[in-house]
């Protein structure tokens, strides 16, 4: 096992929650490099002792463990391969995490380029939007080998709280996949929800009272639902992020011959926000939809 105040760390991708994420690891006394497509996104932790590097491939040089915590699968690929990607410029024995939500088949392909060149690759990809990742109580999914999954564990329990090895490598991926059809259709009830309320003439907040610890009860209720009332849209993660991942969620549906009639209907709700200018919103702006 590796512990984190002995260890040196690249952390690329320093957005919404990579950002909370690394400052976690950097509390916990790693040695931390970070690198990011826009330096000030990095700020506040090369304040705190962070070092910055200008490519992905200087971030890993001496680097031991690796997380990455970008946007679409296309950047995770531009951060991994090429001349100045992690790949090229990692040391025999480094190991990878990747956090981003991206597709299984990416996951099984950055996995055995890792296994050829003697490394060790992950996806962990992760749930619990920006307040999660604030707090260091994400879920974590990780798909690889099991024996690499234990050896970076104790760096994975800085940043979450509910971390389980899901199987071979995609299978954190396909774990995440489960996380977002079970969110798509249910963020569709709590908005739905909520305008009734509205419409009812019901005090929304007070309804938020009675419903969220029964039955009804849901993460998106109770942490989503109070923005939605109080109007704000700001991104704890981005509809243009979900829309990627119900966008992957349905091609591996549709791989394995399954119909998904609840992800469809999701998904064509908030390709139409993000039709209308709300993809950097947050994903509560669904609410918007029936204004």
């Amino acid at each position: 096992m590796i512990a984190p105040e002995t260890v040196a760390i690249a952390f690329i991708g320093t957005g919404v929650m990579g950002k909370s994420m690394a400052g976690h690891l950097l509390n916990a006394g790693c040695n931390l490099t970070v690198y990011t497509r826009t330096k000030e996104k990095a700020g506040s932790l090369l304040e705190k002792g962070a070092k910055w590097a200008g490519t992905p491939g200087e971030a890993v040089r001496n680097a031991k463990v690796v997380f990455t915590m970008v946007g679409y699968p296309a950047d995770v690929e531009e951060v991994y391969v090429g001349k100045d990607g992690l790949f090229e410029n990692a040391e025999e024995g480094t190991y990878f995490v990747d956090m981003t939500t991206s597709t299984p088949t990416l996951a099984k392909q950055l996995y055995k380029e890792a296994k050829k060149r003697g490394m060790h690759a992950l996806d962990a990809p992760v749930s619990g939007g920006d307040i999660g990742a604030r707090e260091a109580r994400l879920a974590i999914m990780v798909g690889g080998d099991k024996s690499a999954f234990e050896d970076v564990r104790p760096l994975l329990e800085k940043l979450g709280t509910n971390i389980v090895y899901q199987g071979e490598a995609g299978a954190g991926q396909h774990t995440k996949m489960c996380n977002q059809i079970a969110i798509a259709s249910n963020m569709i009830g709590v908005a739905e929800a909520m305008v009734y309320a509205k419409k009812a003439g019901l005090d929304p907040e007070n309804v938020l009272k009675s419903i969220s610890t029964g039955a009804a009860g849901s993460w998106s209720l109770s942490n989503l639902a109070p923005r939605m009332l109080k109007g704000d849209f700001a991104p704890g993660f981005y509809i243009k992020h979900f829309i990627k991942d119900m966008g992957i969620a349905l091609e591996e549906a549709e791989r394995m011959g399954m119909e998904a009639p609840g992800l469809t209907l999701a998904k064509s709700l908030y390709d139409e926000l993000a039709g209308k200018g709300e993809e950097n919103s947050g994903t509560q702006a669904l609410y918007k939809y029936w204004e």
